[in-house]
């Protein structure tokens, strides 16, 4: 179990970080300051203040961000080029300095995994957006967020059913992501069709 600890803390963090940056931060930030877990030493940082208040501000704009359609989407498509290396980053930094050849295949894995959650979460959102109605996308947003504080708590405290838990969603993400891709393909190619 002490081994499987950090392997599912590393790709937690990826995970969630693929969905939701600065919920992830905060939530591992704030069980760090308040002394409910012991984070690995590499992301003790997150437990400083300014950390902690950057993380929670950004959630916060990030969560009303989320609940519009079109301010949604710009947002996660900008999101890709943060919360894909920050996922990366914080895999590499929770099995420590302990090899060097781990940690990279740690970063590695974290890039793969925090890529796949924030794919799919891009492009089913692009999907729900195209939708008139807004409740399905703040439900969807909701959803994240739950999911992200879920999947992080089993990651820290169940890490055996967090790793199941992320083995089926890499399952449904390799059938899912293709189908969600050329939904939104053939979606843009209608909308060009219209404007020639």
């Amino acid at each position: 179990m002490d081994n499987l600890q950090p392997i599912a803390i590393a790709l937690g963090a990826a995970w969630a970080s693929g969905l939701n940056l600065y919920a992830t931060v905060l939530m591992l930030g704030i069980l760090g300051a308040t002394g409910t877990i012991t984070l690995p030493v590499q992301l003790e940082t997150l437990t400083n203040p300014w950390v902690i208040g950057i993380a929670g501000f950004m959630y916060a704009v990030e969560f009303f961000a989320d609940k519009i359609p079109a301010v949604d989407s710009i947002w996660d498509a900008l999101h890709t080029f943060i919360r894909i290396p920050a996922g990366a980053v914080l895999a590499a930094a929770a099995v420590g300095p302990i090899d060097p050849v781990v940690q990279t295949m740690a970063l590695l894995l974290g890039g793969v995994i925090s890529a796949a959650s924030h794919g799919t979460k891009m492009s089913a959102r692009l999907s729900i957006n195209a939708s008139p109605e807004p409740f399905s996308n703040w439900a969807a947003s909701i959803s994240e967020d739950i999911g992200v504080f879920g999947g992080l708590y089993f990651a820290l405290w169940h890490p055996i059913v967090f790793l199941c838990f992320l083995l089926v969603f890499v399952a449904i993400a390799a059938w899912l992501l293709p189908k969600l891709l050329r939904a939104i393909w053939g979606g843009i190619s209608r909308l060009a069709a219209l404007i020639r």
